[in-house]
């Protein structure tokens, strides 16, 4: 750490949108000391259809901006980014980096009894394979079943969480995870924990679900405290929200991801 930073530095956390503010409601609940950053890359999503040189391009754009607002850790929120881009943003900067699939990869391998592990998440996460490299690397033994699910993003950012669409649409990506025989679903989209109770009623109660963003908030916690940089025994007043492009509708969609108000969203030309 650099003499500048000091334990009330704030956390900083970049997505190519909105998904990543579930990570941020985690660490509210979990962390309530720390101060937090959060860019959404509004203007450039979706990253999933972008070549990988662009989306490491674009994490390194977002995280200069928020190491310019002097924070003492980065999350990347993005599983995209997370997939292509954390090894050369760990090599590039001074602070701790994390990204999303290598908690929830860590957690799948340690609960399941069966070396079943399935995983959900939107095209380009499933195609990266990289929640069943980070796996595999982990526990070579491990079987994983992949399963992309497109339509699970908007039924969240719409707020259709459950009910009849929401547990059909579930159902018919889910059916074939079920049949083979998992103990243990990875939920990987950031998005995917405001459907968490449709998922379960689908996939079934004897299944563990994952939430990849409760998993990257322990973690957060855990390299916090090994760096000694943790904001303990007071509560945050710092939480700003940077978008590169504001919608007529990101406060309620935002808001509802997080559970709280949105009190200011500044538009950033990064």
């Amino acid at each position: 750490m650099t003499d500048s930073k000091s334990n009330s530095s704030p956390i900083g956390i970049f997505d190519s949108g909105i998904g990543g503010l579930t990570v941020v409601r985690e660490i509210f609940r979990k962390l309530p000391g720390e101060n937090i950053i959060y860019l959404g890359d509004t203007a450039s999503v979706p990253y999933g259809t972008k070549s990988s040189e662009t989306v490491i391009k674009y994490s390194q754009i977002n995280s200069r901006f928020l190491v310019s607002k002097g924070i003492k850790l980065l999350v990347v929120a993005c599983n995209t980014a997370s997939a292509v881009s954390l090894t050369g943003l760990r090599w590039d900067l001074e602070i701790p980096v994390m990204g999303v699939i290598e908690p929830g990869a860590r957690k799948g391998v340690r609960i399941t009894k069966t070396g079943k592990v399935g995983v959900i998440g939107t095209p380009s996460t499933i195609k990266s394979g990289a929640y069943k490299k980070a796996m595999e690397n982990m526990a070579p033994e491990i079987k994983v079943y992949s399963k992309a699910c497109p339509l699970l993003v908007p039924l969240a950012e719409e707020g259709w969480t459950d009910g009849e669409i929401a547990q059909l649409t579930a159902r018919r990506y889910l059916e074939p995870l079920k049949e083979s025989g998992i103990d243990v679903l990875i939920l990987g989209c950031t998005h995917y924990p405001l459907l968490k109770s449709t998922i379960q009623k689908v996939i079934g109660e004897d299944v563990a679900l994952v939430d990849s963003a409760e998993e990257t908030a322990l973690e957060i916690e855990r390299t916090l405290k090994e760096n000694g940089i943790s904001n303990e025994g007071s509560y945050s007043t710092q939480r700003e929200f940077y978008l590169t492009d504001v919608s007529e509708t990101f406060i309620a969609i935002a808001e509802r991801f997080l559970g709280e108000k949105v009190e200011r969203v500044e538009q950033v030309d990064i």
